[in-house]
């Protein structure tokens, strides 16, 4: 048995690869049986190619793995497991990195600048390529199962670069060509506010943003989305245009809402006393707004009691009149309205000059203005 354990003993060598399997698992090493005189040491640093804290987070007692000798002296017998792991590795990663597939790595450890997996060897995703949206904190990312594709290697500098981004990005992109292929004008979709911005919000439609242009979030003026809409908000928007080629969705939340003048017709009848705000000034006449998004006009004529040029002349924009409705219709999305006919008309003056009785001035002076038209007429 000794001579067969010497035989064993001069078989192995520096290098040689093994099986062998797991005795023991201790803190900082492993022990492994492959047949030698002694179990062979596998330290902590040659279990994994990424850094671990304990042996039990690489390997179990009883496991069966395939190990290179790296020192050999008497009874000293030192393996690694990472080395082997290294070795199968490279050949698996070229040929993921020239099909360009994406496969599944989970995230063993947060350094500064990225996260490390194990890929047989080190594979390192960068911050700025972990996700399509930037990410201040990544303690949340140890343990997560993330899909990824190579995007850099180079065995000689044991460098593997990997991208979950480029992953996120391409499955964006390709529910965008479908959510764009499904989405045809004059749709009424469910979206989600995404975005915020001066002249508008972005609203994403089943993988896809669209634009809502700041005119389009509501009948009634806004003067910023912000005043009305939040991120996250769940709204319902009408596709008014779509553009396969450049990708641009122009969508309308207040084209989704009944429009304001579809409630005229049972709001709004002819002889109403209605208060309204007046909102344009033109020279015809004065248009006020009686409800939201709804304008009447009043004609000049209908403005006040007495003959005016011009409406500025006794309205101003802004200002709150008491109108009454003279003629509604919806269909053309036009009321006539009037003002003076809510007012009190003013009253006539009637001089009487039965009882009057010129003063000796006057008298003086219209018998000047005879005499003078007499001597006109003599010179003729």
């Amino acid at each position: 048995m000794v001579e067969k354990m010497n035989e064993e003993v001069t078989a192995l060598q520096v290098g040689d690869v093994v099986t062998g399997q797991v005795t023991k698992v201790e803190d900082k090493q492993v022990l492994v049986d492959v047949g030698y005189k002694t179990d062979g040491v596998i330290p902590i640093s040659e279990l994994a190619n990424v850094h671990i804290e304990t042996a039990s987070d690489a390997v179990q007692e009883g496991q069966t793995l395939q190990l290179k000798v790296i020192k050999l002296e008497e009874d000293d017998l030192v393996l690694s497991k990472r080395a082997v792991d290294a070795e199968n590795a490279w050949e698996s990663l070229y040929a993921k990195f020239e099909e360009r597939v994406t496969f599944e790595v989970i995230v063993k450890d947060i350094v500064n600048g990225g996260l490390v997996v194990d890929l047989g060897v080190r594979g390192f995703i960068p911050a700025s390529l972990v996700e399509a949206h930037y990410v201040e904190d990544f303690s949340s990312y140890k343990g997560e199962t993330l899909t990824v594709k190579i995007v850099e290697l180079d065995r000689e500098k044991n460098r593997v670069i990997l991208s979950h981004k480029a992953v996120v990005e391409a499955e964006m992109e390709t529910k965008k060509k479908e959510a764009i292929s499904s989405l045809k004008a004059g749709d009424t979709v469910e979206g989600t506010v995404q975005r915020l911005t001066d002249f508008g919000a972005f609203v994403n439609v089943g993988g896809v943003d669209g634009l809502v242009h700041i005119s389009q979030i509501s009948h009634e003026r806004v003067e910023k989305p912000s005043d009305v809409l939040t991120e996250g908000q769940v709204v319902r928007v009408k596709v008014l245009s779509v553009d396969a080629d450049t990708g641009r969705i122009s969508l309308s939340i207040k084209g989704a809402q009944p429009g304001p003048w579809e409630a005229v017709a049972d709001k709004v009848k002819a002889g109403d006393i209605l208060t309204g705000t007046v909102r344009r000034l033109v020279a015809f006449g004065a248009f006020v707004e009686i409800m939201p998004s709804v304008e009447g006009l009043v004609h000049v004529s209908q403005i006040a009691n007495r003959h005016i040029k011009n409406p500025n002349e006794v309205l101003t924009v802004g200002e709150t009149v008491q109108v009454k409705v003279l003629e509604v219709n919806v269909k053309e999305k036009r009321i006539s309205l009037s003002i003076k006919q809510t007012q009190e008309e003013e009253p006539e003056v009637n001089e009487d000059f039965s009882q009057y009785q010129p003063s000796a001035d006057t008298a003086m002076f219209q018998l000047g203005d005879i005499i003078g038209e007499q001597l006109k007429k003599l010179k003729k």
